[in-house]
């Protein structure tokens, strides 16, 4: 009798190994490194031999311009929108005011102290700036212009550390630096198949990313636009996990605490 429960004791730890092992193998090899095509060895300059799309003014765009000219009361009047005079404002004092931010309409134009309503939607940032100091240089000598997108922001969400919406002070990002911004991508995110939607003029433009093909570093997709909202999906397997009953999930790992309790017990138990 003794020997037959040995004999139980040992098919049962067999049998827990066996289906340990199991569980391990069935457990699918996931390739969660990027550009995992770039050999080892490789180096080198990769060519951008696909030309990137420029950043252009949108609608809704946050335009921050600053303008220099040799006139002080001229900087006021472009930069502040205000005149200056003996009895009213003090120049230096100007220095600390935050710059006029020139919001673009539905119609896509700017409305500019004394120049009026300017088209900008659809220029890059030195179309935009070449077209306003054209436009100044009919009313002053050698102006200077300054002109970036304030509200320049990207969207990161789905499987990543952080997140978030972030506003970029740059005008130009690309989509591995929006993965960095928000953390990198989680063990469960779909490296192979990033997606990418952008707003565009007719619509919604839907993009699909490969961030394991070094293919990507010259791709017209590498760079995001403004307003870009990057989506991380989630493997198939965290997609399953989150179907499960949380009450199934505590209801099997205490059926197996109690199996591996009892199976390492077993001896005692029956002795």
């Amino acid at each position: 009798m003794k020997t037959k429960k040995k004999d139980l004791f040992s098919i049962a730890r067999w049998t827990g190994a066996v289906m340990l092992t199991l569980c391990l193998f069935s457990c699918s090899k996931r390739n969660i490194t990027y550009f995992s095509n770039l050999e080892t060895q490789e180096e080198g300059v990769i060519s951008n031999l696909t030309e990137l799309e420029p950043i252009r003014i949108q609608k809704d765009d946050e335009l921050e311009i600053k303008v220099t000219t040799l006139n002080p009361e001229s900087n006021l009047l472009f930069n502040y929108g205000v005149m200056s005079g003996a009895d009213q404002v003090n120049v230096q004092s100007m220095g600390s005011y935050d710059l006029a931010r020139y919001i673009v309409d539905s119609e896509g134009n700017i409305d500019f102290p004394i120049l009026g309503k300017i088209q900008m939607a659809g220029l890059t940032r030195e179309e935009a700036k070449k077209k306003l100091t054209e436009l100044l240089s009919k009313l002053v000598t050698d102006p200077r212009v300054e002109l970036s997108i304030a509200n320049f922001k990207i969207t990161v969400l789905g499987e990543v550390n952080n997140p978030s919406t972030f506003t970029i002070e740059a005008d130009k990002v690309t989509i591995l630096e929006a993965l960095g911004l928000a953390g990198d991508m989680t063990v469960y995110g779909k490296r192979e198949n990033v997606l990418v939607i952008r707003e565009m003029e007719t619509g919604k433009k839907i993009i699909r990313v490969n961030m394991l093909d070094k293919a990507v570093l010259n791709s017209s997709n590498y760079q995001l636009m403004q307003n870009d909202v990057v989506y991380v999906e989630a493997v198939n397997k965290k997609v399953k996990q989150a179907d499960i009953n949380p009450t199934t999930i505590a209801i099997i790992s205490i059926a197996s605490s109690v199996l591996v309790a009892f199976i390492f017990s077993f001896d005692e138990i029956f002795n």
